[in-house]
């Protein structure tokens, strides 16, 4: 009989030989993982630098999917904030935290999914941390270069602007509440849970709308009444959202939404964990690949309206505290 082995049956270099080897190297790589920190280069002469924190039970659950979903979720979550400064991402370092008893294949698993990721978007793993603790807890830290431009923040939106977004809006939050269910069959239910699991952010979306001139971007994490708001507070501007430019939004997740009680238009303005990229551009010329206008920017006390009215669902997003 197979004996499954555990972290704790591994020493720490142990574990790092079988996890190492299988993490890319980024191009701008001088100092790799092996030593007391990594080298990389910095062209422009600045670098954009973000980190996010998973944890087991807050964040994900281990009987969802697999520790490749864990390790791709962090890696994308990342690049999307760097793709939000107009960044063109190339590098992450991570910090892991394992229970012993936790099977050393969900460690191999987590490394090939971080693999995975940072090669879509040619970005390089370079090192990081390993501790023991009673959950799994991932701290994950990405790098971004300019590459001369200036970065673009949130507090550039003016009147008279176009309020834009890439990605997909409510896919993430619909895939959540599939997975607390216990899984379903029903129509959209795969595509749902695969947009949790595995996030697909408009990463190289970031760097064309800088490109383009976007005067304001973010990434939407929070759910999209949230993170407007927080852009519009920033600008101390209004985003007026339009129902009409969401409508294919809220249709596509209408089926999935009455199998489950829930109202697709409010995973739609309240879901997280899309990674979408909210920008504000110019009133005039083309946008960039990826981009739909879903909205304008208007004059007046700094917030989110939606058809020119205060929004008419009862929640805002999600709260990392509050825990909604």
């Amino acid at each position: 009989m197979h004996q499954v082995e555990r972290v704790q049956d591994l020493t720490e270099d142990e574990l790092l030989a079988r996890v190492v080897p299988r993490l890319p190297a980024g191009t701008g790589r001088v100092v790799g993982p092996g030593d007391d920190a990594a080298v990389v280069l910095a062209p422009d002469g600045r670098f954009v630098v973000t980190t996010d924190v998973l944890v087991q039970d807050r964040h994900f659950r281990l009987g969802w999917g697999t520790g490749a979903d864990v390790g791709w979720r962090a890696v994308m979550q990342n690049l999307a904030d760097v793709a939000a400064m107009g960044a063109r991402p190339t590098a992450i370092v991570t910090s892991l935290v394992l229970p012993g008893d936790l099977e050393v294949a969900w460690v191999e698993d987590f490394a090939d999914g971080i693999a995975q990721a940072c090669r879509r978007h040619a970005v390089g793993a370079e090192g990081g941390d390993l501790s023991g603790g009673p959950v799994v807890m991932v701290a994950m830290t990405a790098h971004g270069d300019l590459d001369g431009r200036a970065p673009v923040r949130r507090d550039g939106a003016r009147p008279g602007d176009r309020l834009c977004h890439a990605g997909v809006l409510g896919r993430a939050a619909a895939g959540l509440v599939v997975l607390e269910s216990g899984g379903s069959h029903a129509p959209g239910a795969g595509d749902a849970v695969g947009a949790f699991l595995r996030p697909q952010p408009p990463v190289g979306a970031g760097a064309q709308a800088a490109v383009a001139g976007a005067r304001a971007m973010m990434d939407v994490s929070d759910g999209l009444l949230r993170d407007a708001g927080r852009m519009a507070r920033a600008s101390g501007v209004v985003l007026d959202l339009s129902t009409q430019a969401l409508a294919g939004d809220v249709a596509a997740l209408e089926p999935l939404a009455r199998t489950f009680g829930r109202e697709a238009g409010d995973w739609v303005l309240t879901g997280g964990e899309d990674h979408g990229l909210l920008a504000v551009f110019g009133p005039d010329g083309p946008l960039p690949e990826g981009f739909r206008q879903i909205g304008a920017v208007a004059a007046g006390e700094p917030g989110v309206r939606v058809d020119g009215r205060s929004p008419s669902t009862t929640t805002s997003g999600w709260d990392h505290f509050a825990g909604r």
